[in-house]
């Protein structure tokens, strides 16, 4: 028995090396690549109460030598809604996480939502990451839940990929009552989407890459050639179509899905009291594809709120604003009907409103790749305004030489024009006393028209210079939320002043 502190000591000494030696293996920093069992841990449950869920994922060293994670860490868990244990250690944040040769570790996360909070607290989507660093280098594993009863469509299984909506040329109705989150892109083919008034859609965005569209931020309606949108809304029950960020800081946020497009060829497609913001575009019309709108808004966009190409738009009593481009752009010629509408452009370096009838394949300084299509425009009773020098953008191919190719008319509408009037050699000199501009009224920066610009409330000032300034059209006699409108002397905008 004399011999046992040696033995207990040769023990020890011998588990201290192996201890040092292990220690010494550790691969760290950016030597090593982690895997992991999946790149988003989803909570595919949609809870009608207060209530959690449980998921895991597995992190993978396929290293013959043990590895040291500096630190695995949720990212944006400021309200609480994840919760994490990382291999037995629970916390937001767990550092030096060890994994052995060729072994794996478990992540557990477990979400709790209360689906009747304020959206702006449990919004539709709720996300976050598990970040891995290592050195420099970080890798992640995204978190998805869904924290409000709603219809997720196509499904809440549908980031970044198309979906084709089909139905024989007959037509689908969404009238829940429940709001309408989109997650994906929609394809509508031979069938008609048809939204019932008082019905709100919430589109979710972020970054995606597919074949069919390359990389772009998520979140798109686009009717194919077979394909309608009818969306129906009333001056009492409209219908909103926005990003579904809704929490402080995020409710009016320009850019945070893709937005609406009218695909090539796609005719039938109408709007009635709808409003469509906070994308990268409101609407886009691609060739021959057509829209009419009434009573409409584009809003709080990163960049045109409409944009025409090649095609036919008709828009009456809509508003158009807060654009971070042209707040409408008319390209490569098509047919355009505007009456009763207001765009303002106001705080950024582009116009109200551009038009060209021609398009440019490469470069636009040499533009030697080009398509021409004549344009025919009719703008009346409307207004063209805001901080620029020039709200309006010309631009014919032609140089006024074939004067069919280039058709565009306003009459009794509010424009904003200064270098206009001299560009292309003085082609436009003429306009505001010219056939193309009848009645019209050049603004000036010091007028008085809209009640508040700067707080983007574009009602008519009282002593505003659109006030009895139109001339009356048939069949339209309210304006944009449902006033009547003057029947003598109505109001050029979207907006009848209210005495």
């Amino acid at each position: 028995m004399k011999n046992v502190p040696y033995i207990v000591l040769g023990l020890c000494l011998s588990l201290a090396f192996f201890s040092c030696d292990n220690e010494a293996d550790f691969l760290t920093g950016g030597e090593f690549e982690l895997e992991f069992s999946l790149d988003t841990l989803r909570f595919d449950t949609v809870f009608t109460e207060l209530g959690s869920a449980t998921r895991f994922f597995k992190v993978y060293n396929r290293s013959s030598n043990p590895v040291l994670i500096d630190a695995v860490a949720l990212t944006g868990n400021e309200d609480g809604k994840f919760r994490m244990n990382v291999n037995g250690t629970a916390g937001d944040r767990v550092e030096q996480v060890e994994i052995w040769a060729n072994d794996s570790i478990y992540v557990f996360v477990e979400v709790t939502i209360d689906p009747d909070a304020p959206l702006s607290i449990s919004p539709f989507v709720i996300e976050d990451q598990v970040v891995f660093e290592t050195g420099e280098k970080r890798s992640s594993v995204l978190l998805e839940a869904w924290g409000q009863n709603a219809n997720y469509f196509p499904s809440r299984f549908n980031r970044g990929v198309p979906t084709l909506l089909t139905c024989n040329n007959q037509t689908i109705v969404w009238d829940d009552p429940k709001p309408y989150v989109i997650y994906g892109q929609i394809l509508i083919d031979s069938c008609a989407l048809e939204v019932a008034a008082g019905t709100r859609i919430y589109v979710h965005g972020g970054i995606a890459q597919n074949d069919l569209f390359g990389t772009f931020n998520d979140g798109i309606i686009y009717t194919l050639a077979n394909g309608q949108i009818h969306f129906k809304g009333t001056a009492e029950d409209s219908i909103v179509v926005q990003g579904d960020r809704l929490e402080e800081g995020f409710a009016e946020e320009p850019g945070q899905w893709q937005g609406i497009i009218i695909g090539r060829g796609s005719k039938g497609n109408t709007m009635s009291y709808t409003t469509v913001k906070n994308s990268i575009f409101g609407v886009y019309v691609d060739s021959v594809g057509q829209l009419t709108a009434r009573n409409s808004r584009f809003y709080n966009t990163n960049s045109s709120g409409i944009i025409g190409f090649h095609s036919r738009i008709d828009l009456e009593n809509c508003l158009v604003y807060n654009n971070f481009a042209n707040s409408v752009q008319l390209v490569n010629g098509g047919d355009y009907n505007f009456d009763y509408c207001t765009v303002a452009s106001y705080g950024v370096d582009a116009s109200a409103m551009s038009l060209s009838n021609f398009f440019c394949y490469d470069s636009p300084f040499t533009c030697q790749v080009r398509n021409d299509y004549r344009i025919r425009a009719n703008f009346r009773n409307c207004i063209f305004f805001g901080t620029s020098r020039d709200e309006l953008q010309f631009a014919d191919v032609s140089g006024g030489s074939v004067p069919q190719l280039f058709q565009v008319q306003f009459e009794n509408c509010i424009v904003k024009v200064d270098q206009l009037l001299e560009q292309q050699e003085g082609l436009y000199a003429n306009f505001l006393e010219s056939d193309a501009c009848i009645n019209c009224i050049n603004g000036e920066r010091t007028d008085t028209l809209f009640a508040d610009p700067n707080g983007d409330v574009y009602l008519l000032d009282s002593l505003s210079i659109a006030e009895g300034m139109a001339r009356p059209l048939p069949g339209i006699t309210t304006d944009l939320v449902g006033n009547e409108r003057d029947p003598v002397a109505p109001d050029i905008g979207c907006f009848e002043y209210q005495y």
